[in-house]
């Protein structure tokens, strides 16, 4: 097993890897809850949501884990269940077996991309000052999330966002949990913010801010009500409507994707030479889980920013994803044990990662302002539009013109002018 995982060229072991397969578990186990209520809003049945998005994430987690030895947990993408919900099913009418259809067709092109190597091919040609920079606005975008969670940052509509009230009963749990974790932290605790987040739910269910369980063990859902909806429904994907759906679901997931990986094996560790190994893999794994999640009944799936959690508490191979599947097998009987971990509990986790991954922007050659402007708009597009992709997005427009402008148009590989162009036409015809 030690060998199949290269513990010893990735200097780790069993208990670190599951330490950090928890740690991830746990930053992204509110996806459980999460997912079903914003797709019960389409009109999917919430309780076979939930066994969707328990098993998309065990198969997913699993496959990128064996395949390509990535510390990485998958799941249902939040950003894209909500443009699912509220663009797709509300906002155009679409019902949402049609939609699921649509994100299927999206895995399958999806596998065809990866196993022409053309998903890899453009990965690798981003330039390394971008992959820093789309890697440092993951952070910000992290830390963001944790904010906003921990009801420290909150909407304001005169100044669009404003400090939250600090006097409010969650937010004081989290900023508990905040300093437990990084004293934990600074006395080089491995493990810290997993037991951080431990420490801050039992402080949690003391106080009484935190509800304990009211039973253990819980019955798994039917998936009936979902489960292979997408094959009736295959003769629609012809209609401009779910081709423009198809599309989008396309591109926004290719580039959060993108976006993810590269910023969390930028945090392992794992780039040589601008390059990611096993990244074919992984972008296969992370295909073929989109493809099964649709069959089971959720929407697109996506590796989570929140794996960068895990790998802050040490993960740094596949075992970690192997962890994360059995953590979401146990749930799949635990759910009611599952909601006592609530977002306030995980929002010091999310806040300490952000800083962490964000201090990938040193990397980034600043004394160059062809390199400074686009990937600065990159990192803080991501937090401000709550969307990895449309930083990518911004970012890739930014940099060929810059260049351009520079006389160094030669130095850019002639994929990055045809993305450019394609961003162009995705906000220019389809935002």
């Amino acid at each position: 097993m030690k060998a199949f995982f290269h513990f010893d060229q990735r200097h780790t072991s069993y208990r670190q890897e599951t330490v950090a397969g928890i740690t991830t578990f746990l930053s992204m186990a509110y996806i459980l809850v999460v997912n079903p209520l914003i797709l019960s809003q389409a009109g999917m049945d919430k309780g076979a949501v939930f066994t969707a998005t328990a098993l998309s994430a065990i198969i997913g987690s699993l496959l990128i884990g064996l395949l390509a030895n990535f510390p990485i947990g998958i799941a249902p993408s939040m950003g894209l269940n909500s443009f699912f919900t509220f663009s797709v099913c509300i906002g155009m009418g679409i019902p949402w077996q049609t939609t699921l259809t649509g994100v299927f067709i999206a895995g399958i092109l999806f596998i065809l991309l990866s196993l022409f190597k053309i998903r890899e091919i453009i990965i690798n040609i981003i330039p390394e000052d971008l992959k820093y920079a789309i890697s440092g606005g993951i952070g910000f975008f992290v830390a963001f999330i944790g904010l906003k969670n921990a009801g420290l940052v909150i909407s304001n509509h005169d100044t669009i966002i404003s400090l939250g009230n600090l006097a409010k009963p969650t937010t004081i749990l989290a900023i508990i949990g905040f300093i437990i974790t990084i004293i934990m932290m600074m006395r080089r605790i491995r493990g810290a913010i997993f037991y951080g987040m431990v420490i801050t739910t039992i402080i949690g269910i003391i106080w009484g801010v935190i509800d304990k369980p009211t039973h253990i063990v819980g019955e798994i859902p039917s998936l009936s009500p979902t489960f292979g909806a997408v094959f009736s429904h295959l003769h629609e994907i012809l209609s401009p409507k779910v081709l423009a759906v198809i599309f989008t679901f396309l591109f926004v997931a290719f580039f959060d994707t993108a976006g993810a990986l590269i910023a969390i094996a930028s945090q392992a560790g794992l780039i040589k030479d601008n390059k990611i190994p096993n990244i074919g893999r992984a972008l296969l794994a992370d295909s073929a889980s989109i493809v099964v999640g649709s069959v089971l009944g959720t929407s697109t799936t996506a590796s989570m920013v929140e794996s960068s959690a895990g790998i802050a508490a040490g993960g740094r191979t596949g075992f970690t994803s192997v962890i994360i599947s059995v953590c979401f097998f146990i749930a799949l009987f635990f759910s009611p044990l599952l909601s006592i971990v609530t977002s306030e509990v995980t929002a010091p986790a999310l806040i300490i990662v952000g800083a962490l991954m964000a201090a990938q922007v040193k990397q980034i050659n600043w004394n160059r302002i062809e390199i400074a402007i686009p990937a600065f708009i990159t990192i803080i597009m991501m937090p401000l539009t709550s969307s990895v992709a449309t930083g990518i997005a911004l970012g890739f427009i930014l940099y060929p013109i810059t260049m351009i402008a520079l006389g160094k148009w030669k130095e850019i590989h002639p994929l990055i002018y045809v993305l450019c162009l394609a961003f162009l036409g995705y906000f220019i015809f389809i935002v």
